[in-house]
Order: C-alpha cells, then structure tokens, then sequence
C-alpha cells in the first residue's frame, strides 16, 4: 500500500521558464502539436523545459490511515498540535483526537472557519495557534482548513506577515510541522504548494505559492469524504477536473504532469456523478479522492489558468463557492481557448469518453458539450444570473479578473479584458 512509503520524491529541474507555474518567459510546450501562432502566443511543443515537482514527505493512503497522523507527529517529538477545521468537518476529527491523546500529544480545535477563508479568518486562527504555543499544525477539512492551516504553520514565528508573502515564491520559509487531512475530493491542497485566501476589501481571492507550503504529511482516507452533500461532492469533483483540464491544456504542459492531469480526468468522468448519486459508494470517492490528489500533483509544476482567473471574483465579490464557479465558466473559457490547442482539447475529450473521429476539433468541442453536460447532471446550476449576478457587474469582474496574471500567464490563448468580459456575458 502507498501508505507505508515514504514519499521524499523530489525532483529538481531549474529553469527560468517555470518555477512553481509561473511563466516567465513566451516559450512554452504543448505536447502532441504542432507549432501554432494565436493573439501572440506561440505553443511550443519541445519536451525540453524544465520543471520543479516539490512533493510531501509522507503520503499515506488508505482506510483508517489519518489515525496514523499521531504516530507521525508523535515519532518527530511533537507534543502540542493546532487542529483547522471547519463546523462540518469537526467530528470526523474524534478518532484522530482519540489517537493523539493516546500518545500523549494535546491538541487545540479550531474549526471557526463558516466558509472560504479569508485575511480575518487567517489572523483569528494564527493568533490562537500562537496562544497555546503549538508546535506542529494539522488542517483537517476541505481546502479551506488546509489552507489556513498551511499558512499558520508557516507565519507562526512572525517573520512574515500575511500581506509579504501574497505571490509566488515569497514565503523565506515555514516553521512548523504540517500535516493535511483531506475530507473533500477537489482541491488536493494536501499536496500542493498553493494557499488561497480571500481579500474582502478588494472582494478577490489572492494566493501565496511556494515550496515551504508543502505538508510534511497527508492522510487520503476515502472513509472521511462519505459524509459530504451530494452539493459539495459536485463542487468539488468539478474543481479537481478544472485542475487537471487547465494543467493538460496550458502553455507550460509538461509530460511529467500531463500523466497525472489524463489520469484524473478519467478518474473524475467515470466516477464523480456516481459519488454525487450514492455518497456511500467508497469505490467512487476513493478514485475521486485519487483524482483530486493527481489535480493537486499538477498545481505546483504547471498550474491552472483562465478559468481560475475568471473565477476569482465570483467567489470574492459573490462568495459563489469555487468549485461551482469553476464549473459556470469552465465550457465558456474552453471554447474560447479550443482552438489554439485542439489537439490537446481533443485529448482531453478522449479521456472524458469521447470516442476519437480522428478531427481534433470536432473531438474537442464535443469533449467540451461533455464536461457542460457532467456539471449539469451533478446538479451544479449553469449560469451566474442564477446567483444574482448581472449584466452590469461584468465590467468590474473582468478587470479584477485580469489582475490575476499569475494564472492568466498559462492560459493556452491570450485573454484581454474585452475576451474576459465576453466570456462572463456568455456565463450568464
């Protein structure tokens, strides 16, 4: 079982066209195309770039494996864990409480997070880390309690605030012990180097990315996302497969992370609507559970792109949850995007399902009326008039949008704001 071993796979390739996802160059590889020119950008198919995969220490899968949290914790002579949670997710914590007391760890709860995280909720858990003098973090929960949790561990000491290290590789370091507990099959934040919080003053979401935000351990135990709402299992099923959509069609695609970005659209296309029907089918919410921890394998050395961009200010300015925003825009942004990458769309749709004809394009688009129908029969409304928002937000949403450039940098077709605001017209 993958449990047992210890994951210190780390692969180091430096270059300056990719660190962590950012581009910082116009060269950039898709893998199974020729060289295209579109709005400017130029896809480049060499396998030669580079990129830097930073993996957690120990990954444990299996049933009943977040108990061995304690063992791991209690092995590396901690003693006083901080716990991040959330109000739903805080009784799936008692086994894991059982386990720490019983080797003699004291643990503090936190679970005042009433949904996506935000700068105040960030400083509120940070200061009652700092309280009890925790020395190791756990975040057990969805990719909010894993987010606040990540970045408790790595501002415990005060070296940096909050506001130094939005941005990619700004974080000096982290100074305690992190260990992530999934309970939802969609962000894989338990094992990337990625932590989003909201800004409410500028109603955006804003994102520190860096090595240092990797878990020392995480935990897949499909026994723990059984009890999430068939809502939330559509949400985030849709987010995982929005993660490895946007690193397979990406202008910095890379073979080492296009094997997992394949490997979870086929997970997630064949079992995600299960899951949503039957909560208690472990064998689907274990293979979306895979699924969303191959989407998080992706983030680091790739990232995601357009759709993310454009879903930020759903989810600040609208608090519209980010998987089902992703799920709104995610045909609009594809088929904007398809035709600079058909090939790669054209993949993507043979791993949704769709049978090749041998023409990229009409396999794409048909790929895309696939993942559109998927959301639609999870449940997951199509259209952003279904949460109040208007024709006349669009121009605001579109410049904040924009300002995201660290995703908007991948995107496989250039967007401008006027191909934002077009594109959240036709979410509507």
């Amino acid at each position: 079982m993958l449990g047992e071993h210890l994951r210190r796979i780390v692969w180091y390739f430096f270059n300056g066209l990719c660190r962590l996802g950012q581009a910082s160059g116009a060269v950039a590889r898709q893998s199974g195309q020729g060289k295209t020119r579109h709005k400017g950008h130029r896809v480049d198919v060499s396998e030669d770039r580079l990129v830097s995969l930073f993996n957690v220490g120990t990954v444990r899968f299996g049933p009943g494996c977040a108990v061995s949290c304690a063992d791991d914790l209690a092995a590396r002579g901690l003693a006083n864990a901080f716990l991040v949670t959330t109000p739903p997710t805080r009784r799936l914590c008692d086994p894991l409480l059982g386990a720490l007391a019983a080797r003699g760890i004291a643990v503090t709860v936190w679970d005042s997070l009433a949904g996506e995280p935000t700068l105040d909720d960030f400083a509120a858990a940070l200061a009652a880390a700092r309280a009890v003098k925790a020395d190791c973090v756990i975040g057990l929960g969805g990719g909010s309690a894993m987010d606040v949790a990540k970045l408790v561990a790595a501002l415990f000491d005060g070296r940096q605030q909050i506001a130094e290290v939005i941005g990619v590789n700004l974080l000096k370091g982290r100074t305690l012990p992190l260990a992530c507990i999934p309970t939802t099959a969609g962000t894989g934040s338990e094992v990337t180097p990625i932590a989003i919080l909201g800004d409410e003053d500028e109603d955006l979401k804003k994102g520190t990315v860096s090595p240092f935000l990797v878990p020392d351990f995480a935990y897949l135990d499909a026994a723990l996302t059984v009890s999430m709402p068939r809502a939330v299992t559509a949400s985030t099923g849709i987010d995982a497969l929005t993660h490895c959509i946007e690193a397979y069609a990406n202008k910095f695609a890379h073979p080492v992370v296009d094997s997992f970005a394949i490997a979870g659209i086929r997970l997630i296309a064949a079992h995600v609507e299960r899951a949503c029907t039957d909560g208690t089918d472990l064998a689907a919410r274990a293979a979306m559970l895979r699924a969303s921890y191959y989407g998080g394998l992706c983030l680091g050395p790739v990232n995601t792109a357009a759709v993310h961009a454009l879903a930020y200010p759903l989810g600040g300015e609208f608090h519209i949850a980010h998987g089902v925003a992703n799920s709104i825009l995610l045909p609009h942004v594809l088929r904007f995007n398809v035709s600079a990458a058909p090939t790669r769309y054209a993949d993507i749709a043979g791993a949704m399902g769709i049978t090749r004809s041998g023409n990229d394009l009409r396999d794409a688009e048909a790929g895309i009326e696939a993942i559109a129908e998927l959301s639609e029969r999870c449940g997951i409304p199509g259209g952003m008039s279904h949460f109040g928002i208007s024709a006349n937000a669009v121009p605001h949403m579109a410049a904040a949008a924009m300002s995201v450039t660290r995703l908007l940098a991948n995107n496989p077709r250039e967007v401008t704001e006027a191909d934002a605001r077009a594109i959240y017209e036709a979410a509507l």
